[in-house]
C-alpha cells in the first residue's frame, strides 16, 4: 500500500522541472548566482542591440543635396505618412528603411515633392486678376528658367543647374533691338566632367527654347567658376571634334576586332596582339568646273537659230531744166512696161538665185532696169546662233574617308605537347599574312602597311597603380562593419564558454558519492519503486544512504516527500 500511495501522488514533469531548477541553483552561491543573472542579461541586451543595429543599417538614402525647403516639406509629409526618417552624417540626405524607399518616393511624387528648389510654368495656374503685363511677363522668365533648370539637371553628370535669362523689350526699330541672351550655372557631381559634345548640347538646348536667342549668347561655367562654352569654342576653333576621334576609333577599333577574330581559333585565345592606326582624310572640299568646246567641226555644229533680211532702194537722179517746170511729178502711165516678145519662146525663167538678162533682182523684188531709176542701194543681213557646248563638273569629296591604314601584327610562339615553344613555320606565317590583308581590308593603291611578326610572349607582372587597399574607402567601411560584428561575437563567445557554460556544469555536476540516477528515479527508489534488488541488506544500505544525502542537500524536497507520506497514510 505504501508503494500504491507513493506512485499516486508522484510529483508532475513541471514540478520535477522546478525542484531540479532550485536543486541546481542551490548549489551555487550567491556571487556565482549575481554572475549567471548578469551574464544571460548581457547576452540579451548584445543580441536586442544587434538586431536593432542591424535594423537601422537598411535604411537608404530618399533624396540627398535637396534645398532646406524642399527637405522641410519632405520631412512634413514623412510625419504624416508615419515613415521613419533619419538623416546621415553630414545632414544632406533624408535615409529611411530600404524597403519602403521606392514606395514613398513615388507618394511624394504625387504631392509635387522635391521642387528642385525652383518653379516651373506652375507658376502660371495661380495668375491673380488684374495682374500687370511686366508682372505676367517676369512669371512666364521665371518659369521658363526653371523648366530649363529642371531639363538639364535630368542630364547624369548634372547635380544642380540654374539659368538666367536676359530678354530684352521688343521694339519696332530695327536700329535698337537687342538679342536675348542666357547664362547657365552648373553644379557638377565630384569627379565628374562635361565633354564638349555636352556643352553643346546645353547650349542649343537653351538657345532653341528661347526666340531668337544664339546658341553663342549662352554662357555655361560651372560650380568653380570655370567657364565651360569658352573651352568648347576654343577646341572647336582649333578642329579638335570629338567626333572625329570618335570615327577614327571605331575603324581602328573594327579592324582590330577583324583581326582578332579571325587569328584566334589558329593561334589561340590570348596569342596575338593586333594595333592598326587609321589615316582619316576630314577635309571637306567642292569643286565646281564649266568647260566650253569650239564648233570647229562641221558634222557637230548644232544651229540653233538662222536669220536672213534683204533691202533694196532706188535714188531717182535729177532730169530737167533746174526751175518749177522740172519739179512736177510725173504724168502717170496709161500702159505697162512690156518688151517685145521672142517668137516662139515662153516665159522667161531666171535661173535659182540669178536675175534674167536686163533685169534686176534685189530684196526679192525683180524688175527690168529701165523702169529703175539711178543708183540702185542694197543691204542684206544674216544671223545664225550656234547652240554652246558646255560641261559642268561638280565635285565634293566625301568626309571621313580613309587615307591609309598601318596594321601590325605579334604571334606568340606555339607550345608542342611536351611544353616546348617553337617558332612558326614559313607556311603558316605566309597564310596569317593573307588573312589579315583580307580582314583589314589592305589596299595597296592606297598606301596601306602590314607587319607580321612571331615571337615569345613575356610574362609582364602586373602592377596595379591603383589606390592600394590600405587607401581603399570601400575596404575601410567592410572592416569597420567586419570589427563591429567580430567584437560582439568575441563578447558573446566569452559570456558563453566562461561564465555561463562553467556555471551550468557547477550547478549540474555530481558528487563522487551520487549515482548517475535523476532525482526523479531517486525518490522513486526511496519509495520503493526498484524492482531489481540484488539483497534486502544492499538495498536498504543504499537507500537510507541516497535518503542522508537527498536530505543534506534539499531538506525541503524531503519533507515534503514525507508529509505526502504520512498524510497518504493517514487517509
Amino acid at each position: 500500500m505504501a508503494a500504491t500511495g507513493t506512485n499516486t501522488n508522484t510529483p508532475t514533469g513541471a514540478a520535477l522541472l522546478t525542484d531540479r531548477l532550485r536543486f541546481a541553483l542551490s548549489r551555487l552561491s550567491n556571487q556565482q548566482k549575481i554572475l549567471l543573472l548578469m551574464s544571460f542579461a548581457a547576452v540579451i541586451a548584445l543580441l536586442v542591440a544587434t538586431s536593432t543595429w542591424l535594423k537601422q543599417s537598411d535604411y537608404r538614402i530618399l533624396f540627398s543635396n535637396i534645398s532646406e525647403r524642399d527637405g522641410g516639406a519632405i520631412v512634413a509629409a514623412l510625419d504624416q505618412l508615419n515613415v521613419p526618417y533619419r538623416f546621415n552624417d553630414s545632414g544632406g540626405a533624408i535615409m529611411i528603411p530600404g524597403g519602403r524607399v521606392h514606395e514613398v518616393r513615388l507618394r511624394l511624387a504625387s504631392q509635387g515633392l522635391p521642387k528642385g528648389g525652383g518653379v516651373g510654368f506652375e507658376l502660371m495656374e495661380n495668375q491673380k486678376f488684374g495682374i500687370s503685363q511686366f508682372a505676367e511677363q517676369v512669371n512666364y522668365q521665371r518659369g521658363l528658367e526653371g523648366e530649363l533648370s529642371r531639363t538639364i539637371q535630368s542630364i547624369g553628370a548634372v547635380q544642380s543647374a540654374r539659368v538666367h535669362l536676359a530678354i530684352p523689350k521688343p521694339t519696332v526699330f530695327v536700329r535698337e533691338e537687342l538679342r536675348p541672351s542666357a547664362s547657365v550655372l552648373l553644379n557638377l557631381y565630384p569627379g565628374r566632367m562635361l565633354e564638349a559634345s555636352q556643352i553643346a548640347g546645353i547650349q542649343n538646348l537653351v538657345a532653341a527654347s528661347v526666340p531668337n536667342l544664339t546658341a553663342s549668347a549662352v554662357t555655361l561655367i560651372d560650380q568653380s567658376g570655370a567657364m565651360l562654352s569658352q573651352l568648347k569654342s576654343k577646341l572647336m576653333e582649333v578642329g579638335l571634334d570629338p567626333t572625329q576621334i570618335k570615327h577614327v576609333r571605331e575603324i581602328e577599333g573594327s579592324a582590330i576586332k577583324r583581326v582578332e577574330d579571325i587569328l584566334s581559333p589558329i593561334v589561340g585565345q590570348g596569342n596575338v596582339r593586333v594595333q592598326i592606326a587609321a589615316d582619316v582624310d576630314f577635309s571637306q572640299s567642292e569643286q565646281t568646273a564649266e568647260t566650253h568646246r569650239p564648233n570647229t567641226t562641221p558634222a557637230d555644229i548644232s544651229i540653233r537659230s538662222q536669220q536672213t533680211s534683204e533691202s533694196a532702194s532706188a535714188t531717182p537722179s535729177a532730169q530737167g531744166i533746174p526751175g518749177a517746170l522740172s519739179n512736177q511729178p510725173p504724168v502717170p502711165a496709161t500702159a505697162p512696161l512690156t518688151q517685145p516678145a521672142v517668137p516662139g519662146a515662153g516665159p522667161a525663167v531666171a535661173p535659182a538665185g540669178k536675175p534674167l538678162p536686163g533685169q534686176l533682182n534685189a530684196a526679192g523684188v525683180q524688175a527690168p532696169i529701165a523702169s529703175v531709176a539711178q543708183p540702185i542701194n542694197t543691204h542684206k543681213d544674216s544671223t545664225i546662233n550656234y547652240e554652246v557646248d558646255k560641261t559642268i563638273l561638280h565635285t565634293k569629296q566625301a568626309v571621313g574617308t580613309v587615307k591609309r591604314l598601318s596594321a601590325a601584327v605579334v604571334i606568340n610562339h606555339r607550345k608542342d605537347a611536351k611544353g616546348v615553344t617553337k617558332p612558326l613555320a614559313d607556311v603558316e606565317m605566309k597564310q596569317i599574312n593573307e588573312l589579315v590583308k583580307e580582314a583589314m581590308g589592305f589596299n595597296k593603291e592606297r598606301g596601306d602597311t602590314i607587319s607580321v611578326a612571331n615571337a615569345p610572349f613575356t610574362a609582364v607582372d602586373r602592377d596595379d597603380s591603383g589606390i592600394p587597399l590600405w587607401k581603399d574607402p570601400e575596404i575601410h567601411s567592410l572592416l569597420k562593419e567586419i570589427f563591429k560584428y567580430t567584437v560582439i561575437a568575441a563578447i558573446v563567445a566569452y559570456l558563453l564558454f566562461k561564465v555561463i557554460i562553467p556555471l551550468g556544469k557547477t550547478m549540474l555536476e555530481t558528487p563522487p558519492r551520487q549515482t548517475s540516477r535523476p532525482l526523479g528515479e531517486r525518490i522513486n527508489i526511496l519509495a520503493g519503486d526498484e524492482d531489481d534488488q540484488p539483497s534486502a541488506a544492499e538495498t536498504l544500505e543504499r537507500k537510507l544512504a541516497q535518503a542522508r544525502e537527498l536530505a543534506q542537500q534539499d531538506p525541503k524536497v524531503v519533507a515534503n516527500i514525507i508529509k505526502d507520506w504520512t498524510s497518504s497514510n493517514a487517509s
